[in-house]
Parts: C-alpha cells; sequence; structure tokens
C-alpha cells in the first residue's frame, strides 16, 4: 500500500467532488428522511426500525452511490482504466476512493444519528456495526462500478441493490416477503437486519455475520477488479 498513491487518489476525487454538486446531493437526503419521520412521529423514542431503514438507506445511497458515481463516471471518461493499469493495487485504489466516500458517509451519518438519538449508537458493538457496514457499501459500490460499462447501467443497478441491501427494515416493516418463509428469514440475515437485531439486544453473532457478509464484498470487488484488469 502506498501513501503516496492513496493521497494522489484522495485529491483527485475530492476536487471532483466539490466540482460536482450533484455528488453532493445524497449527502443531503438521509438527512431530510431523518428530519421528517422526526417530525412526524413526534415521539420521545425514535422507532427503530425507521431509524435502521434511514442508517440502511444512508449507506446505500451515500456510501455507495458516492463511489459508485466517481467511478462509473471515471469509467465513462477512459481515466478508470489509466488507474487500473497503474501500480496502484486494488487496496490503494479502495482505501484512496474511500476517504472521499468516507467523509460524505460520516457527514450524513453524523447528522442522522443526532437527529435521530445518538446515545444508542455510542457503544463498542454498534460502533463496530457501523464501520462493517461502511466497508461493506463502499465495497458494495465498487463492484457495481467495476461490473457496470456506463453511468445509466450503473443506475440501474444502484436501485435495487439499495432497496435489497439498504432499506431492508422497510421490506420487513410492509410485510412485502412472509416474515416466517424462506425469503423472510434470509433477509433476516442481511447486514443491515443484524445491525438492528445488535442494536435489540443481539449477541457478537450479529457481528460476527456482518464480517462475512463484508468478507463476501471484499471477494467479490476483488474479482470484478481482475475481470477489469483483463478487460482493460
Amino acid at each position: 500500500m502506498s501513501v503516496r498513491r492513496i493521497s494522489a487518489i484522495f485529491e483527485k476525487d475530492l476536487k471532483d467532488l466539490l466540482k460536482n454538486p450533484m455528488l453532493l446531493i445524497p449527502i443531503l437526503i438521509p438527512i431530510i428522511i431523518a428530519v421528517t419521520f422526526d417530525r412526524v412521529t413526534r415521539q420521545a423514542e425514535f422507532p427503530l426500525t425507521a431509524a435502521y431503514m434511514i442508517i440502511g438507506g444512508m449507506f446505500a445511497v451515500v456510501t455507495s452511490g458516492t463511489i459508485l458515481s466517481m467511478m462509473s463516471e471515471e469509467n465513462e471518461k477512459k481515466t478508470l482504466r489509466g488507474l487500473i493499469q497503474s501500480p496502484a493495487s486494488l487496496l490503494d485504489i479502495v482505501v484512496g476512493k474511500s476517504m472521499v466516500t468516507g467523509i460524505a458517509t460520516l457527514v450524513s451519518l453524523v447528522v442522522s444519528i443526532l437527529i435521530i438519538g445518538i446515545d444508542a449508537f455510542l457503544n463498542v458493538k454498534m460502533l463496530a456495526a457501523l464501520a462493517l457496514l461502511f466497508v461493506f457499501f463502499l465495497l458494495l459500490g465498487v463492484s457495481m462500478a467495476l461490473f457496470s460499462k456506463s453511468t445509466a447501467a450503473t443506475t440501474g443497478l444502484l436501485m435495487p441493490f439499495s432497496f435489497l441491501f439498504g432499506f431492508t427494515p422497510m421490506i420487513g416493516a410492509l410485510n412485502i416477503v412472509p416474515e416466517n418463509g424462506i425469503a423472510g428469514r434470509a433477509l433476516e440475515q442481511f447486514p443491515v437486519m443484524q445491525a438492528l437485531e445488535l442494536h435489540q439486544g443481539g449477541s457478537w453473532t450479529s457481528l460476527a455475520v456482518m464480517a462475512l457478509w463484508t468478507a463476501a464484498a471484499a471477494c467479490i470487488a476483488f474479482l470484478c477488479f481482475r475481470k477489469a484488469m483483463k478487460d482493460h
């Protein structure tokens, strides 16, 4: 891992982000949703399912969406090809790009959970869960960006993945799938649902399941990176 290469990638992405206001809009979406829920419910305690719908949506839209938008735009401009063919490793690229995405995520997350109620997240388990969610959604965004060939294709990929992985609590709340069926039990194992279970007093097993999801996302990102190197 090269600090110089990571720094160069970060500086370039930061300039691109500041030059494109459209990339800043997703940061505000979870905050607006949190404020809306807070005004509508007017409860002393923010509903937990709604809180995790906002958090999951935030990671999907801000974390996955930001890195996906930046990398897909580079892919269309053919600058991503040069980056992949450069001496920079996958780790250099992911870490460098995750720094800008991390700043965007942190701003959106902190403001959102201040509205939701920050105290419930200030413990080791929940901080570890939030960190795993960040890495999982970051790698998910990288994989989609490397897999797709155009900005239009990435948008088409982001929407179903955001709904499935980010807004999983909403699927359960709306009873879209039977809770006791195979699909319902499978959804309970998804990362955001495991974070919700952990918040409700679950064991460290939930973190282990989330770690497995993150490891799987890392493997997929690596395979997509190898494929992109061969294609380019």
